[in-house]
């Protein structure tokens, strides 16, 4: 890649394919300024440091996760959305592991329209459900605490047993499914 060509968008793209192919842990600087094909000092006309950077490759991998999980609960309501949602997320998590890896958990200024966009389609998927306010809530984080365990479990490979891992994650959506019946009940 020329360096008239770098801007943001482009190191935030090359910092992925890196994350891609080697890991989270070798993201750094001067492999993106490699990828570039430019200086180190180069980059940081387009990001102020590292730090930024991890922040920007969250912010892209957290947009296509909630592109996939709008796209999983369109159309559906209930039970049926939130199995979609499930599924899509654990295959989002499942083809582009690293990636998921790369995504800041904890909330960030830089994330947070994202973030918030992603709550609100967690939400959304739960509405059939009639919980309110801080039920909802309390249920967004039960979903998002299972969906993530799963799938940070499943990409380590620590699901070592012969039992179908197909099979485990219907069970964990149809638990997850009858749990919000009865949560109000809570």
């Amino acid at each position: 890649m020329a360096r008239a060509a770098l801007s943001p968008d482009a190191v935030v793209g090359l910092a992925l394919r890196i994350v891609d192919e080697e890991g989270p842990g070798a993201l750094t600087l001067s492999a993106v300024a490699g990828r570039a094909g430019v200086a180190t000092p180069s980059l940081y006309k387009h990001v102020r440091n590292l730090a930024e950077l991890r922040v920007l490759v969250s912010g892209r991998v957290m947009g296509e996760l909630t592109e996939v999980a709008s796209e999983a609960v369109l159309g559906r309501s209930g039970d049926e959305a939130l199995r979609a949602l499930m599924d899509g997320w654990r295959s989002y998590a499942y083809r582009h592991p690293h990636r998921y890896s790369a995504m800041i958990q904890a909330p960030r200024p830089e994330t947070a329209e994202t973030a918030d966009r992603l709550i609100g389609i967690m939400l959304a998927a739960l509405r059939a459900y009639g919980l309110e306010g801080s039920a909802a809530i309390h249920a967004v984080r039960c979903l998002r605490a299972a969906m993530h365990g799963f799938a940070v479990l499943e990409a380590a490979g620590a699901f070592q047993l012969a039992e179908d891992l197909d099979e485990s994650h219907a069970l964990l959506a149809h638990m997850v499914v009858s749990g919000l019946r009865t949560a109000r009940e809570h």
